[in-house]
């Protein structure tokens, strides 16, 4: 195991970026939804640099960059209820689990860690994404962006992670691929464990500053 979870007990993942490549789905979503409301629909190549504050915030980016102004919130509305509706009838046809994940996660949870997701996507989405890739047997909490009155970077989904387990933050780690999962988990008091290769709106996750930067997730068991 890396000496980042010596005395540790709990690891909170992200899911989008960490996990999961989600982006050829959201995109997809997002094209529909805005096609739906009438205006122009972004590439995948910038929805990937959108995606990380949550599903509400990722249409609100993509219609601002459509009408190349701030969209009025009934706008929002219906274009972010039209994005859940769309994303809801395909959130993994095009979605790949990175490499390493699926037995990542068996030998953290083998080992005798907690292994908790804690994701900025609405919680309804959760529990099918896992499902089909056989991932959710390995969580004993998951929490989404709309499960709690905050999310990340608030640190109050770690927070209440490690007190639904009665573990101080100390003896807990947050693994994510963007400054959110950074900010919440130093926020937190846990160690933070970054990768590079997700979705951090363009920037290098290495100038979050985390505890530490693996290169890839199997390196928490190598």
């Amino acid at each position: 195991m890396h000496d980042v979870l010596t005395g540790k007990r709990l690891i909170a993942f992200d899911l989008d970026g960490t996990l999961i490549d989600s982006v050829p789905d959201l995109a997809v979503a997002v094209a529909n939804a805005l096609e739906e409301v009438g205006v122009r629909s972004p590439s995948e190549v910038l929805v990937r640099d959108w995606v990380g504050n949550g599903a509400r915030v990722l249409v609100e980016r993509a219609l601002g960059w459509a009408l190349d102004a701030p969209p009025d919130e009934a706008l929002l509305e219906r274009a972010f209820e039209a994005f859940l509706h769309h994303y809801g009838q395909a959130p993994f046809d095009r979605t790949r689990l990175f490499e390493g994940a699926a037995d990542t996660l068996a030998a953290l949870e083998a080992a005798g860690f907690t292994l908790v997701l804690i994701t900025n996507k609405p919680e309804r989405f959760i529990a099918p994404i896992l499902e089909h890739f056989d991932l959710y047997r390995h969580f004993a909490l998951c929490l989404g962006g709309d499960t709690l009155a905050e999310k990340k970077p608030s640190p109050a989904p770690l927070l209440h992670a490690a007190g639904a387990f009665d573990l101080a933050p100390s003896r807990c780690v947050m693994v994510g691929d963007s400054r959110h999962d950074i900010e919440a988990g130093r926020a937190a008091g846990f160690a933070t464990v970054a990768l590079p290769y997700g979705y951090n709106h363009g920037e290098p996750i290495e100038a979050s500053r985390p505890d530490v930067c693996l290169e890839r997730l199997s390196a928490l068991i190598e």
